[in-house]
């Protein structure tokens, strides 16, 4: 009897075992089951949020406060270290924000721009979203450009906007003021990680229009937004001090010459969009994609620097790699200069498409 009752105890304590770890062995299963399909639902999230911003719906209003709401931002000023580094950075920001003082007409160190400051372009000391800030300078460069052929340098990018955004001349490599101005940009993009271009760097990509932009309907909304601070001429305004603008000329030869990026019309509409007039941003615009358009045609067709025969003969030495919207030929397709400048847009993109 004693026995039989061992026996029975033994089957019961083998069985409560057994049971117990396939219990374990289902939930086991289950959970990894779980954990692998939450990282496919994660990795599917990702991807349609990819292919989402880089969508030109991805740029429209009623979408654009959802999409960026893990945004970049500059790192904490007081995180600058308090060594010869941090001095570097310092005055590199402060380069940026007041170029003119220092190498503009009355520059105290040089005198080789035009009068604007690089902030003018890049807004915020190139710290505003879609203000064409810096956050994917140190992420990205050196990386090789379609319009120069090469692979360039930060430093090489930097004289690019003496050049052409300056409309002045290239500063010496090795000098103070560059390596303190790549200091501050490689500081700006400190938690970047390599190879990475943050969702709101540079500035935005608005949805091509069905027309050709027309420079007249800019002209009244020039008159409209524009001509409180950029003047009636585009003239600008400057400074008590005479020394920089506080706001820049939008045309002549103390604004960008037509070498620049903001003499494409998309670059121009994007920036517009984005950021003017003064208060506007990219996700609160005050104007339309159309009104953009428009405005930037305006801008672009008034009177500046021409460089074709300076530093831009050395441009585009593959000429298919032209964007849609560079203005002057040679080009790999039939359509006309006027249209590569204002548009309709589509079929030219549409034909470049073919060619791939």
């Amino acid at each position: 009897m004693e026995q039989h009752l061992q026996q029975i105890i033994q089957r019961a304590t083998s069985l409560l075992y057994w049971s117990a770890w396939g219990i374990f062995v289902i939930a086991l299963s289950i959970s990894i089951w779980v954990g692998t399909l939450l990282l496919h639902v994660k990795e599917g999230s990702r991807l349609i949020a990819k292919e989402y911003l880089h969508s030109p719906d991805s740029l429209k209003q009623d979408n654009i406060s959802s999409v960026y709401q893990e945004s970049w931002r500059p790192p904490d000023e007081r995180t600058i270290p308090k060594n010869k580094k941090g001095e570097l950075i310092r005055y590199g920001k402060e380069l940026i924000v007041h170029t003119s003082v220092y190498l503009g007409p009355k520059g105290s160190v040089r005198k080789i721009s035009n009068g604007m400051n690089c902030q003018n372009c890049h807004l915020e000391a190139g710290t505003k979203p879609f203000g064409n800030n810096y956050s994917a300078v140190a992420s990205t460069y050196p990386k090789f450009r379609q319009r120069s052929g090469s692979v360039e340098t930060i430093s090489k990018r930097i004289n690019d906007c003496f050049e052409r955004s300056l409309n002045g001349q290239s500063l010496d490599t090795t000098s103070h003021e560059m390596r303190a101005m790549v200091a501050y940009m490689q500081w700006l993009g400190t938690r970047v990680k390599k190879g990475v271009k943050p969702k709101e760097a540079g500035l935005p990509e608005l949805v091509s229009m069905h027309r050709a932009a027309e420079p007249e309907k800019g002209k009244r909304l020039y008159k409209q937004h524009c001509l409180v601070c950029h003047g009636v001429e585009g003239q600008g305004v400057l400074t008590e001090s005479g020394k920089e603008y506080q706001f820049p000329p939008l045309w002549g030869n103390h604004s960008y010459n037509n070498g620049a990026g903001l003499y494409r019309l998309s670059r121009l509409a994007g920036y517009v969009k984005a950021n003017m007039p003064f208060g506007a941003s990219f996700d609160k615009p005050l104007l339309s994609d159309e009104e953009a358009w428009d405005l930037a045609a305006y801008i672009n067709t008034m009177p500046r620097t021409d460089i074709r025969d300076g530093i831009m003969i050395y441009d585009w030495p593959d000429i298919s790699g032209k964007p849609f919207d560079h203005p002057f030929g040679p080009f790999t397709d039939s359509f006309s200069e006027t249209q590569h400048k204002y548009g309709p847009y589509e079929p030219i993109i549409d034909a470049h498409k073919k060619t791939k």
